[in-house]
């Protein structure tokens, strides 16, 4: 037992380190979004399990290194593993791109769940309500009650401006 004791060490620190890191990153999300609407809180969540799955891939990491695992067997299967991955993730790289523009929504776009804007884009211009912003699409209402989903990438692509809700309920489309 005592020739395995750094290992043991090096375990539990990892693992105490990451469970930290993962209250941590929960308690700046929260915190960042103010609202305590429930829809918010369902994305709030969903933001979380995309970090929670990044701290969990870093642990992976450091434990293999912290055990010594051989790195010529490593390699084998890791390059393996990554070779399946990279074409899985290159037959769904949209998939990924909406994730990240949906994180990207969440941290630093100008509007938010309720707020009124208006894409500008000259083959389908829209003027709706944010109803949702979840991990792949965000929902769209717009005064007719029509429900648009755009997949968050092609949303971080168009021009938005934020209408205010005297300009929506009065506008033209």
């Amino acid at each position: 037992m005592w020739t395995y004791l750094p290992q043991i060490i090096g375990t539990v620190v990892t693992i105490a380190i990451i469970a930290v890191l993962k209250v941590l990153i929960k308690r700046i999300i929260k915190k960042y979004t103010t609202s305590n609407n429930q829809r918010t809180e369902v994305r709030v969540n969903q933001v979380v399990r995309i970090f929670n799955i990044f701290f969990n891939l870093s642990a992976i990491v450091i434990l293999i290194i912290v055990w010594g695992v051989d790195t010529r067997n490593l390699i084998l299967v890791l390059s393996s593993v990554l070779a399946v991955i990279g074409v899985a993730l290159f037959a769904q790289w949209s998939m990924l791109s909406n994730i990240t523009a949906g994180v990207l929504i969440f941290f630093s776009a100008p509007y938010k769940i309720g707020d009124y804007i208006s894409i500008i884009d000259k083959d389908m211009p829209i003027e709706a309500m944010v109803e949702g912003v979840y991990t792949f699409y965000t929902h769209l209402r717009t005064k007719d009650g029509i429900m648009h989903v755009f997949p968050n990438s092609l949303l971080l692509q168009k021009a938005v401006t934020i209408l205010k809700e005297d300009d929506f309920q009065n506008s033209e489309f």
